[in-house]
C-alpha cells in the first residue's frame, strides 16, 4: 500500500472506534488507552505491570498482567466489554476505572484464551475462546498443534448465564454482527475461514462457511454498509499447508531445535506483510488491500473502516495505521 501513516506511540492490539471519533485500543501490558485526536488517557489496569520507556511487550508477564484483546462498548450504557485472553470477560463502567471480572468459565471449563466479543441488539455478548488448551502466550503451538478446543459462547448480562453456541473449533477468534442482527461471524484462524452462525431465520442455531481465505484470519470488523473488513495475520504458505494437513509432519516441526521465533518466521513466511479482505454480507470478496513486503504496514489484526478511512491495528506491531480509501494502489 502506497499511502500516509500516522503511528501511535503505544503499543495498540485493537481499536474500538467510537461514533464521536475517539479510538479505544487495548496495550500488551493490560493497559486500556483512549486515543482522542493527539491526546491519550491512560487507565492503568495493574499498577504493577506499567510499562517501561520505551514500551516494550513482555509475553512471560501476561498471565499477570492480563491482555486485552476484543472490546466493545454498550450502546446505551457505554460499559465497556473488554474479553481479555486470561481474565475472561470484564466490565469497565462509563467513567473508566479499574476492570472486573464477570465470566471466566463455561460449563465448568475455565477460558484460558478469550479473545474477541460483539452484542447482539437486545444486549447479550457474543464472544470467542480460541483454546481451552492454550494461551495467548502460546498461540503458535494451538496453531501448529491443530488444537480444536475453540468455542463460541453467548453471555446473558442479566441473568449472567453462559451458553456455548459452538464447539470444537481451531482457534476460534474475531466476532462480528450482522447489521441485521440475523447471522453473526467468527473467524476460525487454524482453518483460514469465517464462520457464520445463524441468529434468526429457518436456519437459527446452525453454521456454516462464511469464506475460505488465502490466510490466517484475526480480526473481522462491519462496516456502515454491512460488509465486512477481515484482517489477515498472514498468507498460507506451504510450510504451514503441510504442517496442518499432515499430523507427523507437525510433530518432525517440534522436533527441530529452532526457537518460537524462528518457527514464527516459518509461520508468516519468513516477510513481515499485511492482508486486509472487504467481505460483503454473502461472503463475496470485494476488495484485497495488500502489503507484500511490510514496508508500509505488517502484521495486523484488526481493520475497522469509519468516515471512508481504515483504522489498522497490530497485535504484534507497535503501531496504529490510518489509510484513506480513496487511496490508489
Amino acid at each position: 500500500m502506497e499511502q500516509s501513516v500516522q503511528r501511535a506511540w503505544c503499543l495498540t492490539m485493537r481499536a474500538e472506534v467510537l461514533t464521536q471519533g475517539s479510538v479505544m485500543e487495548e496495550s500488551l501490558d493490560g493497559m486500556v488507552l483512549m486515543w482522542a485526536g493527539l491526546t491519550l488517557l491512560l487507565h492503568r489496569l495493574i499498577e504493577i505491570c506499567d510499562p517501561k520507556n520505551p514500551p516494550a511487550p513482555n509475553p512471560e508477564f501476561e498471565h499477570i498482567c492480563g491482555r486485552p484483546l476484543g472490546m466493545r462498548f454498550h450502546r446505551k450504557t457505554g460499559d465497556l466489554y473488554i474479553a481479555d485472553a486470561y481474565f475472561g470477560l470484564l466490565l469497565v463502567g462509563s467513567e473508566g476505572g479499574l476492570a472486573k471480572t464477570i465470566a471466566n468459565e463455561a460449563e465448568g471449563v475455565p477460558f484460558r484464551f478469550t479473545n474477541d466479543l460483539d452484542f447482539d441488539e437486545g444486549g447479550e455478548i457474543y464472544f470467542t475462546d480460541s483454546s481451552t488448551n492454550f494461551q495467548r502466550r502460546h498461540f503458535l503451538l494451538s496453531i501448529f498443534s491443530g488444537d480444536d478446543t475453540g468455542r463460541l459462547m453467548k453471555y446473558d448480562p442479566k441473568s449472567g448465564e453462559i451458553t456455548v453456541l459452538l464447539r470444537n473449533l481451531m482457534f476460534a477468534n474475531g466476532v462480528a454482527m450482522s447489521k441485521d442482527f440475523s447471522f453473526l461471524l467468527v473467524s476460525e484462524t487454524t482453518k483460514c475461514r469465517i464462520l457464520r452462525y445463524w441468529l434468526k431465520g429457518p436456519k437459527m442455531g446452525s453454521s456454516e462457511v462464511f469464506a475460505l481465505l488465502p490466510g490466517f484470519p484475526d480480526n473481522v470488523r462491519r462496516n456502515s454498509e454491512g460488509n465486512f473488513w477481515v484482517a489477515l495475520h498472514c498468507r498460507r504458505n506451504l510450510p504451514t499447508s503441510l504442517a496442518l494437513s499432515y499430523p507427523w509432519l507437525r510433530w518432525v516441526l517440534f522436533k527441530l531445535p529452532i526457537s518460537i521465533k524462528q518457527l514464527y518466521y516459518v509461520f508468516i513466511g519468513g516477510t513481515k506483510h499485511a492482508i486486509a479482505i472487504h467481505l460483503d454480507e454473502d461472503g463475496k470478496i470485494l476488495e484485497v488491500l495488500e502489503d507484500q513486503q511490510g514496508s508500509t504496514v505488517k502484521l495486523i489484526s484488526e481493520v475497522e473502516e469509519r468516515n471512508g478511512q481504515l483504522w489498522m491495528g497490530s497485535v504484534m506491531v507497535p503501531s496504529v495505521t490510518l489509510y484513506a480509501l480513496d487511496n490508489k494502489l
